[in-house]
């Protein structure tokens, strides 16, 4: 009997020690969200891509900015979702959203992440338009998986996928508007569900 309480206290310690050290309040159906959006923005941008089909699009023209707009609301939806429903997981759980290691998981995602964003800015500045789509996957894979050490494990995966589908995604440049579905869209999706089954589910049952 004292062994077994032995033990129910130790497993009680690594759990403590394992929530001060991880920050475990993301939101599994704000990645399902992330992942609809990013297909929904795909979509609009390959339509206004098809009205140009024969023409050139260039940095200067309305559509360019049309597509850039549409990346920027995506993003801007995606990360204020995420945003609401962690803070309402957080506040369900009795956890603080910002504490120290919120702080670290956002530095870790951030750097790798801006550091990309400039990168693409500099590709698309000097005309290297097929190199913006694995770009971007890399960084973001590289994002996830630097963040993933204050996070659940499954966000370390998710950063792997996106750095594969990045460097296949250099062999196949003339589709990245593809591969952005599979890694922003398809991707968020089937991971975001099995963080939500996985995590926040199975405590509603």
């Amino acid at each position: 009997m004292e062994e077994k309480n032995y033990l129910n206290d130790i497993k009680e310690i690594k759990e403590m020690m394992s929530r001060s050290s991880q920050f475990l309040s993301l939101s599994g159906l704000s990645g399902i969200l992330a992942g609809v959006y990013a297909i929904i923005g795909a979509i609009y941008a390959n339509y206004l891509i098809n009205l140009h089909q024969y023409q050139y699009i260039t940095l200067e023209s309305i559509t360019f900015k049309k597509i850039l707009a549409t990346a920027f609301v995506v993003l801007f939806t995606s990360v204020f979702t995420a945003y609401l429903l962690s803070a309402k997981k957080a506040k369900k759980n009795n956890e603080n959203m910002w504490n120290n290691t919120s702080k670290r998981l956002l530095v870790n995602f951030a750097i790798p992440l801006v550091a990309g964003g400039i990168f693409s800015l500099l590709l698309l500045r000097n005309g290297y338009y097929g190199l913006i789509a694995p770009v971007t996957l890399l960084f973001y894979g590289l994002a996830c998986y630097s963040a993933s050490k204050y996070t659940v494990r499954d966000i370390r995966y998710l950063g792997i996928t996106e750095i594969i589908l990045g460097l296949v995604a250099v062999e196949f440049s003339g589709y990245g508007i593809w591969f952005w579905v599979i890694g922003f869209g398809v991707c968020h999706i089937i991971y975001g569900a099995m963080m939500y089954f996985k995590y926040e589910r199975k405590y509603k049952c």
